[in-house]
Order: C-alpha cells, then structure tokens, then sequence
C-alpha cells in the first residue's frame, strides 16, 4: 500500500459491489475515500467497515462536480479514481505503484475492459476502452458533467495492466443508463449554449454513430447483440440531441 496515494470512488446504492472495490484499491493505496450521493442500502456501512473514508455530495447530475468535490478531501499528492464497478488486475496494480514510488508525475491512462450481461466483450460499443484516471491531485481539475473527462498540463501516458469493468448486469440497467445520460448530455450542451442542427446532429450524427460501432470498431463480430448494441447507440445519440432541441425550442416560447 502507498501511503501518498488516494483512491477515490464515486457511489450510490452499490452494496454489492463497495467491499470487494475497497479492498482491491488497499492493494496499492492505503487511503479509500468514498464519495457517496445518498445511498439508501448498506454502501456506506460496508465501505467503512472495510477500511474507507465516506464523504457525502448530493447528486445534482454532473460527474465533474462529484469528482472535484473529491479532491477537496484527498491529502495525498497522488489520486486514482475507480468506479464501484471496477477491479484492477495485478499488473496494473504493480504499474501504479511504481509511477507514483517513483513520482513519475504525469496523468495516467488505464486500460480497461468490458463484461456486460454475463459476457466479455472485445469489439464494439462495448470493446476495451481507456480511460485517465490516475495523476497529481494538484493541477488536473475535471470537465463535463456526463462522460467527463480530467484536465491539466501534465503529458499522457499509458500504464501496463487493465481494469475490468463489470458493467451492465441487465439489458433493462442498460437502456436506463443510456436515457438518463441522454438526459444529462442534452442538459449540459443547453447550457454550454449549444444548438441542434436538424440535418448534422438528428441525421448524420446517429447514423456515423452506427457506422463508428459496427464497422470501425468491429462491433460486427459480437454478432446478434454487438449490432444491436451498436442500434443503441446510434439512438442513445438521437435521443441526446432530440433532447437538446427540445431544451432549446422551450427557450423560444
């Protein structure tokens, strides 16, 4: 365990998932702090009991803001985020130990891969991504209130290892997602004053989303459901910028 590494985790009604998130993190890090939102299970209870620190935001829609309210509380000069949902495998564990051993500043990406419905995915919307996630709790502040994103002035570089990432249990769990980011993404454009082009955003937009998934990303050879991943995505595009239209014909009226 390092003792000038925080890791952080965002959470809400995640009990079945809080125990085993906390103590992979105590693999490399002797501070836990989790973030909670409300939770109305046993999340908090079992975080504490296993060793994290619970700090409370209310959940106003907006990842960036829970994620910096974080940082207020982080006294370490390093921090890694992890979702509650996530596992870091032994070599990425041992990677992020000596970045921050050796104080090798930079903002980290991590590797990570998907396991959705019982399943592993290698192609596709849900194929491996990365995300960064680890860097120097000064200087790097975080953007975007859905899909958002750290910033800062330190280069990128990419740790060996991989998170897996055990999302969707349910295809239910999955459409639910997709609205309620759908709702947020459409939200946050509004008031970053974005418009909704009819034919750019309501036409191409959806239909390159698609393309992205299926070809470019291979998403094809996931076979029946990899294409009708792919479908979803193309809507979950749709309905965002439907949404963001719909915001802005409000303001005419």
């Amino acid at each position: 365990m390092n003792n000038n590494l925080t890791v952080v985790v965002l959470t809400k009604n995640e009990e079945k998932n809080i125990a085993a998130v906390v103590q992979n993190a105590k693999k490399v890090a002797a501070e836990v702090l989790i973030v909670d939102s409300g939770s109305t299970d046993k999340t908090v209870q079992l975080a504490e009991e296993n060793g994290a620190k619970v700090v409370y935001r209310a959940w106003d829609n907006d990842f960036a803001a829970q994620r910096n309210f974080a940082l207020q509380h982080v006294n370490t000069e390093w921090v890694l985020y992890l979702d509650a949902d996530e596992r870091m495998n032994d070599e990425l564990i041992f990677n992020i130990a000596k970045a921050v051993n050796t104080n090798q500043k930079a903002m980290y990406r991590l590797v990570r891969r998907n396991s959705a419905f019982g399943r592993d995915f290698k192609y596709g919307v849900l194929g491996p991504d990365s995300v960064v996630r680890l860097f120097p709790a000064e200087g790097v502040k975080w953007e975007s209130k859905v899909h958002e994103r750290p910033l800062g002035d330190f280069a990128k570089k990419t740790l060996g290892g991989y998170i897996k990432h055990y999302t969707y249990a349910s295809f239910e769990g999955y459409l639910d997602k997709m609205n309620k980011y759908s709702s947020i993404g459409a939200a946050d454009r509004n008031l970053r004053r974005k418009k909704c082009s009819v034919l750019k955003d309501l036409v191409f937009r959806p239909v390159f989303a698609f393309f992205k998934m299926y070809v470019l990303k291979a998403g094809f050879l996931e076979g029946w459901l990899g294409f009708v991943l792919c479908l979803n995505y193309a809507n979950y595009t749709l309905n965002k910028y439907v949404k963001l239209k719909m915001l802005g014909d409000k303001k005419r009226f």
